[in-house]
């Protein structure tokens, strides 16, 4: 278990070990390494790691949700194409303006959108058409 230290205090809380902080004579609190706070997930090192994930799993599963539209031939692609950016996309990318992503979550924002848009355009990568 690591440490987590409580900064913007007069006595900072330093917990190493612990897995709760008592805030008065019947409160405790449990410490946690992520939390999410207004729909976001924040984690004890400060890095964006878990909101990416957090919003990549909201986009699958607004996408699953949306399958038999995205993958219905007889919508064009366009309007199919419109429907992805307004629902799947909006949700997975929505509060990602204030993370602090390293390459790896776009990495894995761009892997994620890729599999939707061959899933939608039925190709398989053993296709061999490049996703650019």
């Amino acid at each position: 278990m690591g440490s987590f230290i409580c900064r913007g205090w007069s006595n900072p809380v330093i917990s190493a070990g612990h897995t709760s902080v008592g805030i008065g004579a019947s409160a405790n609190l449990e410490l946690v390494f992520k939390f999410s706070y207004l729909g976001d997930m924040l984690s004890v090192d400060g890095d964006a790691d878990a909101a990416v994930e957090a919003r990549i799993q909201i986009g699958w599963n607004k996408f699953m949700k949306l399958v038999p539209l995205l993958t219905n031939r007889d919508i064009s692609l366009i309007t199919r194409g419109r429907l992805y950016n307004s629902c799947v996309r909006s949700r997975m990318l929505h509060g990602s303006e204030t993370w602090p992503v390293r390459k790896e979550g776009k990495v894995a924002f761009h892997r994620a959108e890729m599999r939707m848009v061959r899933w939608m355009c039925n190709v398989k990568v053993k296709d061999g058409v490049p996703s650019e």
